[in-house]
C-alpha cells in the first residue's frame, strides 16, 4: 500500500538541512570549506537568514557523500510566514 503525503497548499514549503548536527566538522570554517560555499553562507544558513539553494545543497552533498540527500535535507511548511500572513488577512 503506497503512503501519500498531504501537503496544505495553503502554506510555503521550505527546505531544511541536518548538516549541522551531524558533527563531522569541528567548526562552520572547516564544513563551508569543505562545501566549496563561504562561511557566511553556512552562517546564514545555520541562522535562518537565508534559504538553501542550489549552491549551498550541491556543497552539502559534496561534503557528505556518505549521506543520503533525504538524510541531508527534508522539507516542512513555514508556519511563521503562514501565521503572518494568516493575522494580516484577519486584521483587515
Amino acid at each position: 500500500m503506497a503512503s501519500y503525503l498531504q501537503i496544505d497548499a495553503e502554506l510555503p514549503m521550505v527546505v531544511k538541512t541536518r548538516v549541522f548536527d551531524l558533527g563531522k566538522y569541528r567548526s562552520l570554517p572547516e564544513l563551508a570549506c569543505s562545501m566549496g560555499v563561504s562561511v557566511s553562507e553556512v552562517y546564514r544558513v545555520r541562522q535562518g537568514e537565508r534559504s538553501i539553494n542550489q549552491k549551498f545543497i550541491l556543497g552539502a552533498i559534496k561534503a557528505f557523500p556518505e549521506y543520503r540527500f533525504g538524510e541531508l535535507f527534508y522539507i516542512t511548511s513555514d508556519d511563521s510566514l503562514y501565521s503572518t500572513t494568516f493575522s494580516r488577512r484577519q486584521s483587515q
